[in-house]
């Protein structure tokens, strides 16, 4: 068994939505250094393009900017890849927002605008991206899905994102629900559940790091390292006999911890 080749993504065609910053740019890098050809997809192509011309220092990095907050926007970015790919043989739906306000108070826009690309965008995009990762299985490899869910998903933070808890919850089980479909195909699905990691939207962990990770059993914060290592292995040949798992990534924030919640 060469260890090397077990993790290795060369030759492989990745597209990460919400690449351009925070978890989804730590995967795009790793996964780029690993070899893999990669697609970097966000609403703002300024940002997209200037992530995948630092990533292509590294390796092979590209741009494709879109928004797929709706289902038109996901169809829209399968028909963009389609045009450049034949095959696709691994998607990661990280893009994702968050939303808080009392519950007295909590708005429809809040609740809509989460749940819609938590939950619903990946569901549709994976939906438009099937014949490409089905023709990527079609050689005898298996093709993979990702989604970037959260340890909100599992456990209950402090702040009353009502939404954001039931978008990331709901993407775990739908993970399962898609893992047991596509494993047919040859696709096999699985989830992140990060924790703290410093990121536009995790602006606590990103503006006070050392507070958090008083609070978190390994004693700091999530290093992109982590979440690449994470992304690799559920992409590679070393993950191929893990389907429908969600894997938490927090330090041992959800199952490792004692007393008060840490915040993620």
């Amino acid at each position: 068994m060469d260890v090397k080749e077990l993790f290795s993504l060369e030759g492989r065609v990745a597209l990460v939505t919400g690449g351009s910053r925070g978890i989804g740019r730590m995967i795009a890098e790793g996964y780029v250094k690993s070899g893999a050809k990669v697609y970097v997809s966000s609403r703002k192509a300024e940002a997209c393009d200037e992530t995948a011309a630092a990533l292509s220092k590294h390796g092979t990095c590209l741009s494709l900017p879109q928004d797929v907050s709706t289902v038109e926007g996901c169809d829209a970015l399968a028909a963009k890849f389609a045009a450049l790919e034949s095959k696709l043989d691994i998607l990661v739906n990280n893009a994702g927002a968050a939303w808080s306000a009392p519950f007295e108070e909590f708005p429809e826009s809040g609740w809509d605008k989460v749940m819609d690309l938590n939950l619903k965008s990946p569901f549709f995009l994976t939906k438009a991206l099937h014949g490409a990762l089905k023709a990527a299985a079609a050689n005898g490899r298996h093709s993979k899905v990702i989604n970037i869910a959260s340890i909100d998903g599992i456990r209950l933070n402090p702040w009353e994102t009502y939404s954001y808890h039931a978008s990331k919850s709901g993407l775990i089980y739908l993970t399962r629900r898609i893992a047991a479909r596509l494993v047919q195909d040859g696709i096999l699905v699985n989830a992140i559940a990060p924790g703290a990691f410093a990121s536009e939207m995790n602006r606590t962990a990103r503006d006070h790091g050392e507070a958090v990770a008083k609070r978190i059993p390994t004693h700091r914060i999530g290093a992109p390292e982590d979440m690449a290592a994470a992304a690799i292995y559920l992409a590679s040949r070393a993950g191929d006999y893990v389907v429908g798992e969600t894997i938490a990534v927090d330090g041992g924030v959800t199952f490792a911890s004692i007393g008060e919640s840490s915040p993620s």
